[in-house]
């Protein structure tokens, strides 16, 4: 039998999940999705309800949380347009005013 899945983070929406999902498979972490079929009943339940669960391996924790820490600083992160000096939140990789990437 496998070790046991741990709960790592609560994704806002099913975007933001499958996004992290990715970023973590690309560092060889397995991950399990939780509550990814709720997003049907918005405005029905809490929004804390409606979150999705990422779960990862026991053995593999410490690397998710040191990946999604880096994820989190990063989309907190502001910064200015380096074509246009446009200023953009963190959650952007392209400017909003002219379409170049974050640097």
């Amino acid at each position: 039998m496998g070790r046991p899945w741990i709960k790592v983070y609560d994704a806002a929406n099913n975007l933001e999940a499958y996004s992290l999902k990715g970023m973590l498979e690309s560092e060889h972490i397995e991950v399990q999705l939780s509550g990814e079929c709720l997003s049907s009943a918005t405005g029905e339940l809490p929004t804390d309800v409606l979150q999705v669960g990422i779960w990862v391996r026991e053995e593999q924790v410490l690397l998710a949380r040191q990946q999604l820490a880096q994820y989190e600083h990063t989309a907190a992160s502001s910064w200015n347009c380096p074509q246009c000096a446009e200023h953009n939140e963190g959650q952007f990789e392209i400017c909003w005013q002219c379409g170049c990437d974050r640097p």
